[in-house]
């Protein structure tokens, strides 16, 4: 199995967690003399086979992933460069969306309200960002799709 399948794997094995943890919810209470909709004992049964492959998964993920080396960094190190690159960029986004708030004067005598950092670079440095996380982006991407997942 290839680490790209192994992930789309755990990204189904989370959503049907999430359905059947609602299934569940919606089939534990019945009106007296009624029965469930669903067995909740089945979707028990099929919540908790669920969450032991998502388990083995994520292990697997997880040894894949801190072994296997791109231009000397490991996947590890490069899914964390990823999100901390993620992180900045909307930090520096919010940034630039405030400062480039203009407020509205009706007279002179109102208090003026400006930018105290240069609006351009800030952006200029977003899309310099933008364009290294698509490039790490694509790089982990045929990694994934190259690296077989360690059993």
């Amino acid at each position: 199995m290839k680490l790209a399948e192994a992930l789309q794997e755990r990204a189904d094995l989370n959503r049907n967690i999430e359905q059947l943890k609602s299934r569940l919810n919606n089939n534990v209470l019945v009106q007296e003399g009624e029965a469930p909709a669903e067995e909740p004992e089945v979707l028990k049964q099929e919540l908790d086979a669920c969450v032991l492959r998502l388990s083995y998964l994520v292990s697997r993920i997880n040894l894949t992933n801190s072994q296997i080396r791109i231009d000397s960094e490991t996947l590890t190190e490069l899914i964390a460069k990823k999100d901390a690159l993620m992180m900045k960029i909307a930090a520096y986004k919010d940034i630039v969306n405030t400062a480039c708030m203009t407020s509205y004067r009706a007279r002179n005598t109102e208090i003026k309200i400006k930018s105290s950092i240069t609006v351009k670079d800030w952006q200029a440095e977003i899309d310099a960002m933008a364009k290294e996380l698509r490039l790490l982006d694509n790089k982990l991407q045929e990694s994934n799709w190259k690296t077989d997942l360690i059993e």
